[in-house]
């Protein structure tokens, strides 16, 4: 017989959980303007290096992104501020995913490029505070977690659209132990974070000339909450007239990108948060490793770019932080640079990615002194975005193969 004492507790923590939801709901209804970046200057852009490999890889790209817009810089539209304190020493300290001051300085950016941070998990000996990634997605309503994956000579063109802000990721860290023999974990959707990611993956296929959209669930099994993701897609898919779509179970999608025969028809996916993160590692490590890949998280008002990948905190033990590869933060930095105005740089960047880690491969990183270091490849990518043909070697290694 169940202990009454028990079941009030957990009733009356769930009872909360629910009570802010509801609030979050109530505030969702109330979206802002999204930013016009060609009505700011300037545009500044934060630099938080983050924990092990991280400021390492971000130096990389802060580089690469500060000798494109060098005119920018020069002329007051762009500018570059660092920001410190976003270690797991400082969060750990301070017994905060993202310190107050940390935070108030990251809310006077308008966009930020950020490092890997490391998140506590049980055992490790840091305190049990939330992701510093799922913090500032929540402090700054950074709803849609966008990740490319592109391999042109495979026809693989993919564009994740992952909600960001929900899921199990929301309340993560708010589950709860009801005995030594049951403990419980919560999941969250909504109606509104399911319509807006779902819309910017349909406005996103719009505006680059896709043709389809792909819904990812498993709404025949988690009936309740991905099945009102599905409901929202059929609503959305509407006022898209002319973009198809279709629906996956998580499970066969996983197999289907995998699939010579099949992956190269997906463009478009959009999916809750936890199927998203899974996803995407796998959809990277296509394209050549989870240290290949950029990820955007995308506000109505602000915007994080970032690698999608950890700190490597053994990497740091081991003295091969110097030997890490800066592609994933590179590839964030184009996505920046998009997303504040410059498509046509931007592109360079992605080109000079592609001849570089895929292509000709003239400075390899191993994550060992057997490959090139960071520095060295963030070398190569510098020189090969200022190459005069980069263009026109970038399509011969396309059509090449």
């Amino acid at each position: 017989m169940a202990d009454n004492s028990v079941i009030e507790r957990a009733k009356e923590h769930f009872g909360g959980l629910v009570e802010q939801q509801l609030e979050r709901v109530e505030r969702l209804k109330q979206a802002p303007a999204p930013t016009d970046y060609s009505k700011i200057s300037p545009i500044v852009i934060g630099m938080l290096g983050g924990d092990g490999i991280g400021p390492t890889i971000t130096y990389e790209s802060q580089r690469v992104l500060e000798q494109l817009l060098d005119d920018e810089v020069k002329s007051g539209k762009v500018q570059f501020r660092n920001i410190e304190g976003l270690t797991i020493e400082n969060r750990a300290a301070k017994l905060q995913s993202i310190p107050d001051d940390v935070l108030a300085e990251i809310k006077e950016c308008h966009v930020t490029l950020k490092g890997p941070t490391h998140t506590p998990e049980k055992g490790d000996g840091w305190p049990n505070i939330e992701s510093a990634n799922v913090s500032m997605r929540k402090a700054l309503d950074l709803f849609a977690n966008v990740r490319p994956v592109r391999i042109p000579a495979e026809n693989i063109d993919w564009t994740f659209f992952r909600e960001n802000t929900e899921d199990m990721y929301a309340l993560g860290s708010n589950g709860i132990n009801i005995t030594d023999d049951l403990a419980m974990d919560f999941r969250v959707i909504t109606t509104q974070g399911s319509r807006r990611i779902i819309d910017a993956a349909f406005a996103h296929a719009k505006k680059t000339g896709k043709e389809r959209v792909t819904i990812v669930t498993k709404a025949n099994i988690v009936k309740t909450t991905d099945g009102k993701f599905l409901d929202i897609a059929r609503e959305v898919a509407e006022n898209y007239p002319g973009i198809s779509w279709d629906a996956w179970y998580i499970d066969i999608m996983t197999a289907k990108l995998i699939d010579t025969a099949r992956r190269s028809d997906f463009q478009v996916l959009a999916l809750p948060n936890m199927y998203g993160d899974i996803l995407t590692d796998e959809a990277a490590q296509i394209q050549g490793g989870v240290g290949t890949a950029g990820s955007a998280n995308i506000g109505t008002t602000s915007a994080m770019f970032e690698a999608i990948h950890g700190s490597a905190p053994r990497m740091v033990t081991e003295g091969r932080a110097q030997y890490a590869d800066p592609s994933s933060m590179i590839r964030a930095g184009a996505m920046l640079l998009e997303h504040i105005g410059f498509p046509e740089v931007a592109e360079k960047v992605n080109m000079a990615l592609d001849v570089c880690g895929q292509y000709e491969r003239k400075a390899v990183t191993t994550g060992r002194n057997t490959g090139a270091t960071t520095g060295e490849f963030g070398d190569y990518v510098v020189d090969t975005v200022s190459d005069s043909g980069l263009k026109s070697k970038w399509e011969g290694y396309v059509y090449a193969n």
